[in-house]
């Protein structure tokens, strides 16, 4: 689960700020996202490995909208929203 995170963390990296917390539930992870200003957190969890297509949860701060996306697809996803394009 971590070595996946990592990849799609790492790859985003080369093109965003980016942040990684790994620590305490979910809930209070998307709240401390919130209050900093994150505007979209990616959640990797056992979907992401277990089933086909290896999907990520991305939760817009804005909106608090949850959408389940490939890990494949999440650059241009971000880069539609962020960069426009």
């Amino acid at each position: 689960l971590v070595s996946v995170a990592r990849e799609l963390f790492e790859k985003l990296q080369r093109r965003w700020n980016v942040a990684w917390d790994a620590s305490g539930a979910i809930g209070r992870r998307y709240r401390r996202a919130d209050e900093v200003g994150t505007p979209y957190c990616i959640t990797v969890d056992f979907d992401t490995i277990e089933k086909e297509g290896r999907t990520v949860t991305i939760r817009d701060r804005d909106t608090t909208e949850q959408i389940r996306i490939p890990m494949d697809d999440v650059a241009d996803y971000l880069s539609e929203r962020i960069d426009g394009y």
